[in-house]
């Protein structure tokens, strides 16, 4: 007979191998891992905006833009006021070629936490659309 815990992993550890994994450059591996987290077959909430932006991020490095833009949407919808979900979610609409959205996303970061990051990545996608690329 299985053990309760063998169903229903821990959150804390599943999202602690998933960071790692991630850190490692295995953002498939990493989504494995917060698969139990994200689907709410733990204890924890699946609606944590930690697990989406960390979601998000293992979506982005292996190129899923629909889904990173859509754990980006889900973790601002937690969160408005989060400069990184919107830094990021800039980013991955600007993969997309949707430029004009990432602008605003990306100014909006900016203007909650001017990084140099933020900024260079606005002035960048400024460019390409003075550019018309």
């Amino acid at each position: 007979m299985s053990s309760p815990r063998a169903n229903h992993p821990d959150p804390v550890a599943a999202f602690r191998r998933a960071e790692k994994l991630l850190g490692a450059r295995r953002p498939l591996e990493a989504l494995s891992a917060l698969g139990p987290v994200l689907s709410g077959t733990t204890d924890t909430s699946a609606g944590d905006a930690s697990v989406h932006l960390l979601a998000g991020r293992a979506y982005l490095d292996s190129a899923q833009l629909r889904n990173a833009e859509a754990a980006f949407e889900r973790v601002i919808g937690i969160d408005p006021a989060d400069h990184y979900a919107r830094f990021a979610l800039g980013k991955t609409l600007q993969r997309q070629g949707r430029l004009h959205e990432a602008e605003t996303q990306l100014k909006m970061a900016s203007a909650m936490d001017p990084r140099p990051e933020y900024q260079e990545a606005l002035g960048e996608v400024r460019a390409r659309i003075a550019f018309g690329s």
